[in-house]
């Protein structure tokens, strides 16, 4: 199933993610640090929805009070199974 989620307060503006059950199969970010959410989606893909959660949630970038990750574990705790 596609899932998409408009990021607040960071660079990325789009975020999709593919996922099959409750595992995570592919994520897409657009805008952002690319390199840096590149490896982050890399980092997630396989895994449980509710373990990227719990690693990502709370990451905090600069002074924005959020980030790119945060708002993917944001995202993700909409589709968790």
């Amino acid at each position: 199933m596609k899932h998409v989620f408009i990021p607040q307060g960071v660079c990325s503006t789009r975020m999709t993610v593919e996922t099959e059950g409750s595992v995570i199969r592919r994520i897409d970010v657009e805008d952002g640090c690319h390199g840096n959410l590149q490896g982050v989606a890399r980092l997630a893909e396989g895994r449980e929805i509710a373990e990227v959660i719990g690693i990502l949630s709370g990451i905090m970038c600069e002074d924005k009070g959020t980030s790119c990750p945060d708002q993917l574990a944001r995202g993700l705790k909409t589709i968790q199974v």
